[in-house]
């Protein structure tokens, strides 16, 4: 039935591929428990009683709280799929409440230091200087998320409205507003990009040092490399970029629906995580400075 699940995700979830590969994985390791655990092998004898212990064993192996929600969330998904094609009765995961887990703002980089590396930092002056101030800039002025940004084309950028089109989770298409600084960027790229390969037709508009479609890993060392000459928060990965632009413009007092818009976030709540830090920075700002704070 796994392979079966794996279709449903592909074809009607339409969910990524790396997260396909999660709730494979998650619903295999829990077979493996179920039936190392209780000698269990048939789906229907699965209770609610056996999904706790799992819950409770993943806990004890120090699984942090929002793993063991990820993986609780895979089995849910895939108790329902298992419902509706009729092979249990019951939905055994109705029955368990998964552990709560703290809020945690997202690491963001200073609006400073961000400035430093785009308009002050010198990038060397030939393709690979060009190609990596390009994903910096499109990941932080877009927001947009690492896959997304591999996955970009010449022909989805439009120069005459200054917009980029980007097919985010779910196939979903959005529009994303562009700088001018980050279109004049662009331009100044493809430029040099054509001319530094013989060939002039390219499947993806970023490439390798090689010419080749850009991977997740390459993209992390080139955002790692960066953030650390300008910054010491903590996380220096991709994402960082897009939770540092997002608390930008919420600093910035731009609305939050088009803060969510922007980030294709499916629903406000996702967004409004980077209000928090907003609200953190007057808090600390109040207390340094107000006569009475304590």
């Amino acid at each position: 039935m796994i392979e079966s699940f794996v279709n449903y995700l592909v074809y009607e979830k339409r969910y990524s591929p790396n997260t396909i590969i999660s709730y494979k994985n998650d619903i295999k390791q829990f077979y493996k428990y179920i039936e190392n655990s209780y000698s269990v092998y048939d789906i229907k004898s699965i209770n609610h009683y056996m999904i706790r212990s799992w819950l409770v064993d993943l806990m004890q192996n120090d699984i942090k709280p929002k793993s063991i929600n990820r993986k609780f969330s895979s089995l849910r998904t895939y108790f329902l799929f298992l419902k509706r094609e009729g092979k249990v009765d019951v939905n055994p995961t109705k029955k368990v409440i998964p552990p709560k887990t703290g809020k945690r703002l997202p690491s963001v980089v200073q609006k400073k230091e961000m400035d430093f590396l785009l308009d002050e930092l010198i990038f060397s002056e030939d393709f690979h200087g060009y190609r990596d101030k390009v994903i910096i800039s499109i990941l932080y002025n877009t927001g947009m998320r690492r896959a997304e940004l591999i996955n970009l084309k010449d022909y989805d950028f439009d120069y005459v409205s200054g917009t980029v089109k980007v097919l985010g989770k779910g196939n979903k298409e959005r529009i994303i507003p562009l700088t001018y600084d980050v279109i004049s960027l662009l331009k100044t790229y493809m430029d040099i990009r054509n001319s530094f390969f013989e060939h002039n037709s390219f499947n993806y508009t970023i490439l390798t040092d090689k010419g080749n479609k850009l991977y997740p890993k390459f993209v992390y060392n080139v955002v790692t490399k960066y953030l650390s000459m300008v910054s010491s928060v903590d996380k220096k990965s991709p994402h960082v970029l897009r939770h540092s632009i997002a608390t930008h413009l919420a600093d910035e007092d731009v609305e939050l629906n088009a803060i969510k818009t922007m980030l294709g976030h499916a629903n406000l709540s996702a967004t409004q995580i980077y209000t928090h830090n907003s609200i953190e920075k007057l808090k600390r700002a109040y207390k340094k400075a107000h006569p009475k704070a304590n």
